[in-house]
């Protein structure tokens, strides 16, 4: 589902943060699904293990991180929507 090098690859996020109660008790996992160039790589997929990342997770409302792995790479069109 690679486009060739050099090409802009496309990635459709759609994820749904941790839930906690009033106590700060998670009641309800992360989940996430990936499009990778339109085809679906990651479905629903429930976070059992948390979300890696910048900062540990929890109650407190983070943005999003990006990296790179020391690779040359770029971003565009980033778009971030709460629902």
């Amino acid at each position: 589902m690679c486009f060739p090098p050099l090409s802009w690859q496309t990635y459709d996020i759609d994820f749904k943060a941790a839930k906690y109660d009033d106590a700060g008790k998670k009641t309800d996992n992360a989940r996430i699904t990936i499009k990778h160039n339109g085809v679906v790589i990651h479905d629903n997929l429930e976070l059992t293990k948390g979300t890696p990342g910048y900062k540990a997770e929890g109650l407190e409302q983070l943005g999003l991180f990006l990296q790179n792995h020391s690779n040359p790479v770029a971003f565009r069109n980033i778009w971030g929507v709460e629902k």
